[in-house]
């Protein structure tokens, strides 16, 4: 094999697969920049370098001048959709990124970066090299041959994917792989406007390039077709023609192989150190410079640039390039606990606590934070609490290993954790709330969390202390790993670290939660939040941690039975695959399940595969075929009690706590853009109810004993009684107010047929469109999911909304504010930011209008059930009953109730569900009890 390794890397092909990969979690910088792009470059950058030790390499992009095809066919690239402009944005934080790798960034007027990139491969080969072509873009399997590849970047959990002649010949059905072109040709290109010959899509090309071998030959030879086809190829031979050379890469760009130019260097530290910290990139600045890099402490350098105003990478030559966008954004020197004043108390004798106490005594509010052994809280052991009345100061009081004596201690601060004229600051203070109340503590006081505060202001990004201080403070915490070492087995516990470090580092956190609250208060108030934060979030952070620290117990014996009997049925379902496959193989493999549903089983001869040649084996293609076959049936089975049995049924026991022998869950407030409470270890929300097999899991759950009962309470079809609130369509709005079931009602209205003339297709269509508007589903996608022409499906649309007009107006209402401020908000006031919302990129713009809609109906219930919760918790304190609310999950609250106060309970959860917001439609409740969850729901 060659020494010789040379990567060309496709680079716009690949930064908008980078901004795409991350579209539905996209990353961006406290100021707003959308780093999506530069981040997943960067990381396939490294990727490829670690993993492949190219010694060459160069990144190719296309300039805006036209090019021959251009001149040849007007239309070319002609309807390509606008650019995302995030994306834009980040484009020349990408330059930036190459040029401080010291890689050659090429481009050339007048050709695109296929044409430069096949001529400097094929130079490059002449020259003993081996050639990469780094693009997920198929016309380059035209280049290859036995020295060129295609080298497809991982993606999406699959790893990278190497494509050479054996892969290219096989995949694309040819003899020669020329003949890719010819495909090309006749198949054409939306993307790129090359028009084809109609009526060839990608698998008649291949069979008619079997056939006779090129376009030339086919057009030559078009008396032997038949029909339509033959029509097609001779009214459209030049057309066909035309396509040819315009899907064909030009070897002749004028561009040389630049050996010594090419070859790889070490990259600039200079210019990337500065870089990676504007664009916030911490885990990646550590990754590339070591764990020193800071976000804070790095000082912005220039670009050198030519005459001209283009960059220069640092002792290379940036070979004919043309960009003028590269700037520079300073960044100002970091703060940290080194070069900044600060007075850190260690208070450790009984006379300095007394001290301490007294002073945080005579405050009206202050911040707390508390050391532990671990990052469960119903798990672990406080080591230390911190405090700060201002910033810059801070007293850290260390908590003994012995438990008598570290009761002692917390016992001293109880009357001031407990005073409810004292106002308590945290950041995530739901954790400490919680540790405390394993010390007897039952912290009262107004709150403030910096982390909810945070998420309220900016609810897409991140919201951990560290970032914040550096986002907000340009200030660098101590790190825990300095303190306690990486993660891993080697890591250590907060008790072995020397207290004079654990000071600095507790104090620190209590000093910077303070100072940012400080810099949030205000921002709340312009983001007109106040009342959300104050009057909801912060009350639920009580609620939450009563909820956590209560638990819900679990029937281990019942799990244990069920996981044995799924496992019976596991293996009944895998031996009927058998039989019915007429094969053993392992169902679980997407690969030989592919292999064996459609090339022995021949279920479907349009069957599509993945990007890496696999047969699409998921779950929607399974559905699809589910009415043809009995065998995919038995898959879908088989997949479903699999899943359930490792997910839900194996790992609920080994979620117990030897402590209280119960399960707690921990809530998040501050992950679901929309103010959705979500939850993990175990996750409630996903625990399944749909099936019948699934909703078996919900009998484990279970009274803490015989004198209690388990009572579920659920909000009736909340969300289209919130859509109809906001909207004030009379129609649906009498539905509801007449107690109609409103999917009976719609498909009355929609069909123009009474209510008991209803049948069950029409209310199943009904009740999909109800739905279906809510999250801004297309004709299409009704169509989809009911299995109807597009057509009906568009006509089912244009009906509901000509019988529901408020709704109509409501959505065009919605996005016409949107599109003036930049956010929607919920009944309560709750902002959904959405920065795409006027994207001239169709595709991007979409998205943000289908949130634009969904957002103000799924806050308000997500407020809605929020605001019940903090009532309800409120009033069984105040009346002292022994009730205990125990989940939370989607619209529905589950509580374990002695029998004795199910009556009195009832109407005190019917009141405050239907009544946390007010609404002129009516609120419906429906509840339920019994001896576990299914039984009650």
């Amino acid at each position: 094999m060659s020494a010789k390794k040379l990567f060309l890397l496709d680079g716009m092909a690949l930064i908008y697969r980078a901004h795409f990969a991350l579209s539905k979690t996209p990353r961006f910088t406290s100021g707003g920049l959308n780093t999506s792009a530069v981040m997943g470059f960067t990381n396939t950058l490294l990727d490829v370098l670690k993993k492949e030790k190219p010694t060459h390499m160069a990144v190719v992009f296309d300039t805006e001048a036209p090019t021959e095809r251009h001149t040849e066919f007007e239309a070319y690239k002609a309807h390509r959709e606008a650019m995302p402009e995030d994306l834009s944005k980040a484009i020349p934080y990408v330059f930036k990124l190459i040029l401080g790798f010291n890689i050659p960034l090429i481009t050339s007027d007048g050709y695109e970066a296929d044409d430069i990139i096949g001529t400097l491969a094929k130079k490059a080969e002449q020259q003993g090299y081996q050639v990469y072509c780094m693009t997920p873009d198929k016309d380059f399997a035209q280049l290859v041959s036995d020295n060129i590849f295609i080298y497809k970047p991982a993606r999406m959990g699959n790893d990278m994917e190497i494509l050479g002649v054996k892969e290219v010949l096989a995949k694309w059905e040819v003899e020669r792989v020329e003949q890719v072109i010819d495909i090309l040709g006749l198949w054409g290109d939306a993307v790129d406007n090359i028009p084809g010959i109609p009526g060839i899509g990608e698998k008649t090309a291949k069979s008619l390039i079997k056939q006779y071998g090129s376009v030339e030959n086919i057009i030559a030879n078009s008396h032997e077709l038949k029909g339509k086809q033959r029509e097609n190829v001779e009214t459209y031979a030049e057309q066909g023609l035309l396509s040819k050379r315009l899907a064909t890469i030009n070897l002749n760009a004028p561009v040389e192989l630049d050996e010594e130019g090419l070859e790889i260097c070490a990259p600039s530290k200079d210019l990337l150190e500065p870089l990676f910290a504007e664009l916030e990139f911490r885990t990646l600045g550590r990754r590339v410079f070591g764990d020193d890099f800071s976000v804070t402490e790095i000082k912005s350098v220039g670009i050198q640039t030519d005459l001209f105003g283009n960059p220069v990478a640092e002792g290379r030559t940036t070979m004919t390039v043309d960009i003028k966008d590269i700037v520079e954004s300073p960044i100002e020197a970091g703060k940290n606990i080194n070069n900044t004043e600060h007075t850190y108390h260690l208070f450790e004798t009984p006379e300095k606590r007394a001290e301490l106490i007294a002073l945080l005594q005579r405050q009206t509010s202050i911040c707390f934070d508390t050391e532990t052994t671990g990052t469960d809280a119903n798990d672990c052991e406080l080591v230390g609490m911190s405090f700060s009345i201002k910033a810059g100061e801070g007293w850290y009081v260390p908590i003994p290993a012995n438990q008598t004596e570290a009761q002692a201690i917390v016992d001293e601060f109880k009357p001031l954790l407990e005073n409810p004229a004292i106002a308590k600051t945290g950041q995530n203070i739901k954790y400490d709330i919680l540790i405390l109340k394993w010390y007897n503590v039952q912290v009262q006081g107004a709150l403030f969390d910096t982390m909810l505060a945070h998420y309220i202001i900016d609810p897409d990004t991140r919201h951990n202390m560290d970032i914040l201080s550096e986002n907000y403070l340009g200030y660098k915490p101590v790190s825990i790993t300095e303190l306690i070492g990486p993660k891993g087995k080697n890591q250590l516990n907060m008790r072995d670290v020397p207290v004079e470090k654990v000071k600095d580092y507790a104090a620190e956190d209590a000093d910077v939660t303070l100072q940012l609250q400080q810099v949030f208060e205000p921002k709340l108030k312009e983001a007109e939040a106040e009342k959300l934060i104050h009057e909801i979030e912060h009350p639920l952070v009580y609620v939450l941690a009563d909820m956590e620290f209560e638990g819900v117990r679990i029937d281990e014996q019942a799990l244990k039975d069920y996981s044995r009997e799924l496992e019976s049925d596991i293996i009944r379902l895998e031996k009927t695959v058998y039989e019915k496959a007429g094969v053993r193989f392992n169902i679980a493999s997407p690969k030989q399940l592919g292999e064996v549903l459609f090339e022995k089983l021949l279920l479907d001869p349009k069957a599509k595969k993945t990007k890496t040649g696999q047969y699409q084996t998921g779950e929607d293609v399974l559905l699809a075929l589910a009415n043809k076959s009995d065998i995919v049936r038995d898959i879908l089975d088989f997949r479903q009690l699999q899943k359930l049995k490792s997910t839900y049924v194996d790992a609920l026991p080994t979620m117990i706590n030897s402590k209280t022998g119960r399960v707690h869950t921990s809530y998040n407030q501050a992950v679901a853009a929309t103010g959705r409470l979500s939850s993990v270890n175990p996750n409630l929300q996903n625990i399944p109810i749909r099936t019948e097999r699934g909703r078996e899991v919900r009998k484990a759950f279970i009274p803490r004993d015989e004198n209690h009962i388990i009572l579920s309470a659920d909000y009736s079809q909340i969300e289209l009684r919130i859509i109809a609130e906001i909207s004030k369509d009379p129609n649906m709005c009498d539905a509801f107010t007449n107690n109609l079931d409103i999917h009976t009602a719609t498909a009355a209205n929609v069909y123009g047929v009474a209510l008991d003339q209803v049948d069950g297709t029409q209310r199943r269509n009904a009740k999909a469109v109800n739905f279906g508007i809510i999250y801004g589903q297309s004709a299409f996608g009704l169509s989809q999911n009911l299995g109807i022409p597009r057509k009906e499906a568009a006509d089912i649309i244009d009906q509901y909304f000509a019988q529901y007009p408020g709704i109509k107006q409501y959505m065009s209402d919605t996005m016409n504010f949107a599109r003036e401020n930049g956010y929607v908000t919920t009944l309560m006031g709750r902002r959904r930011y959405l920065r795409d919302i006027n994207s001239a990129n169709a595709t991007v713009r979409g998205f943000a209008e289908r949130n634009a809609i969904n957002a103000p109906i799924q806050g308000s219930a997500a407020d809605m059930i929020k605001i019940a919760m903090i009532n309800i918790h409120r009033e069984l304190k105040a009346q002292k009953m022994d009730t205990r609310m125990t989940m939370q999950v989607h619209d529905e609250l589950v509580f374990d109730v002695p029998h004795h106060e199910v009556d009195k309970l009832k109407p005190i959860i019917e009141h405050h569900m239907k009544n946390a917001i007010k609404t002129t439609v009516p609120i419906m409740v429906e509840m339920g009890t019994g001896v576990n969850w299914l039984e009650a729901h």
